[in-house]
């Protein structure tokens, strides 16, 4: 065959890699099951050296992965059979946010950090790219479980891979950890959905305390720490945000004092941070309210191991699954103090559901749920759908409440006040037969119940908007086609052979 071009190999050498890591396979093991060497794979994966279609076979083969053998590296689509009942039972997975976190967070510890069930999607493995671009040493254990993250001496900044960092918001969380690392370092601008404007000055007001200055210029962070600064007083933060907390508790644990934060975000996430500063030796006080008290310590070198609790807005989208397709479902391993709002609202709607005692998750601290949702004839709630700071409606669950409000009798007034153009997206559903109807930007008033129709639609820019959409083509009768959904492998793992492991029936295809 002709030599492929150079953009060309690039592309996919960047499949085989990602496919490679989604496996949990070293260089080294791809090359032994393709009886080459590892410097092969690694020129391979960098496009540095002419491919096969019969050895682009090959490495499909050995990995598993259809779209490695078809050497396409072309958006994946969903085929989606709808009117189907789930049923059965479903275990909820570890917390996205979380181990985002936590991913961020181990640049705190000069030791070996060892994270338990890390979700393995692609926000997760964006940060990856970047911590191994910088020189952290990460690999999946236990048969791709757990995940081992070794950090270097120095950091080497200089090499990070920008193009991975620009796909993700979450790098704006390497400021915290960075500050205690270095005088002066460099971060390109933060990513993620496309949710509108959403400004970083509340990190920056939070994290001058600590001596971070830093000036955007040209899609990157340029960032200058004073040694001289350190908190004179509590840390009031301008919004009460998750990442904004989170990174204030990144910089304070390093901090060789105390560090008292107010008007601190105590979503789960944030709680998750908390728990694992604990095993790194920094005792914070107020964890689940939102003043946080952080005992910092200086230099931190310990092997921890570390379980991230489940995650509550996945458990979202598995109830909201049932309710639209009018199934019972048995949800398993559900942070329920983190839905606790949300079952109170939909317990006013008629939900017929029940609660196993609780229990605690892996990591000691978390209270966890079986839950069974029944087939329920729905009204609509009385007041209208808003999220709050925890404890109210967790901003993320607020969109499956519009599938569950089109499942309902009635009008449902949702107002999704936090971002600029997310409750637009919501829109979408009109095309699978629900009536939305957009008041402005941030509230949709929405009318039950639905007669669900099949459609063919591009997938949402936004994550949760994405799946809500997803799930209305579940329930509705027919085929329906949703195009390009990488947005939902940013969140979710496996989502549509797990749906399908509980009767939907849903096909993975991509154009060749």
């Amino acid at each position: 065959m002709d030599l492929m071009t150079d953009a060309y190999l690039a592309r996919i050498g960047k499949l085989i890699r990602d496919a490679r890591q989604h496996r949990g396979w070293t260089q080294t093991e791809l090359a032994e099951a393709l009886g080459t060497s590892q410097s092969a794979v690694n020129r391979i994966e960098r496009g540095n050296q002419n491919i096969s279609l019969e050895m682009i076979t090959r490495i499909g083969e050995a990995l598993d992965s259809e779209i490695v053998s078809l050497g396409y590296a072309g958006p994946m689509h969903l085929r989606v059979v709808g009117g189907r009942q789930l049923s059965g039972a479903i275990d909820v997975k570890t917390s996205k946010n979380a181990c985002v976190a936590l991913l961020c967070a181990s640049l705190l510890n000069a030791g070996r950090t060892t994270l338990r069930r890390v979700a393995r999607i692609e926000e997760v493995y964006r940060i990856l790219e970047v911590l191994g671009s910088i020189g952290v040493r990460a690999r999946w254990i236990n048969d791709g479980n757990d995940l081992e993250i070794v950090p270097p001496a120095k950091l080497n900044l200089a090499a990070m891979d920008t193009d991975a960092a620009r796909r993700t918001r979450s790098v704006i969380m390497f400021l915290g950890p960075l500050l205690h690392r270095l005088d002066r370092f460099r971060i390109p601008y933060a990513g993620g959905c496309d949710l509108g404007t959403r400004t970083v000055q509340p990190h920056m007001t939070a994290l001058r305390h600590f001596g971070l200055e830093v000036t955007a210029t040209e899609g990157t962070y340029h960032a200058e720490v004073n040694r001289e600064v350190s908190p004179t007083r509590p840390i009031v933060l301008t919004e009460r945000g998750d990442t904004v907390t989170e990174n204030a508790l990144l910089a304070a644990a390093r901090h060789d004092g105390v560090t008292v934060i107010r008007n601190a975000s105590s979503n789960y996430m944030v709680q998750d941070l908390c728990f694992f500063l604990e095993q790194l030796g920094v005792r914070v006080e107020g964890v689940g309210t939102t003043t946080l008290t952080v005992h910092g310590v200086a230099h931190i070198d310990r092997d921890v191991d570390y379980a991230p609790s489940e995650d509550p807005v996945e458990a979202m989208s598995l109830l909201a699954a049932a309710v639209v397709t009018q199934s019972e479902l048995t949800i398993r391993r559900v942070p329920v103090e983190f839905l606790e709002i949300e079952l109170a609202v939909l317990e006013e709607m008629s939900l017929d559901h029940e609660r196993s005692a609780e229990y605690p998750a892996d990591n000691g601290r978390t209270r966890l749920i079986d839950l069974t949702v029944r087939p329920s004839k729905l009204s609509a709630p009385l007041d209208k759908i808003h999220p709050m700071p925890f404890l109210g409606i967790n901003i993320d669950n607020v969109p499956f409440f519009a599938a569950i409000a089109a499942s309902a009798q009635g009008s449902t007034l949702i107002h999704d006040w936090v971002y600029d153009n997310r409750a637009i997206y919501l829109t979408d559903l009109t095309r699978l037969g629900a009536s939305v109807k957009l008041l402005d930007p941030h509230r949709v008033l929405v009318e039950g119940p639905t007669r669900w129709r099949s459609a063919e639609m591009m997938c949402p820019p936004a994550l949760r908007p994405a799946v809500v959409v997803l799930l209305a083509m579940m329930a509705a009768e027919g085929t329906s086609v949703l195009r390009n959904v990488y947005v939902i492998n940013r969140g979710y793992e496996d989502l549509a052979e797990r749906l399908n492991s509980i009767g939907a029936q849903i096909e993975i295809f991509r154009d060749i």
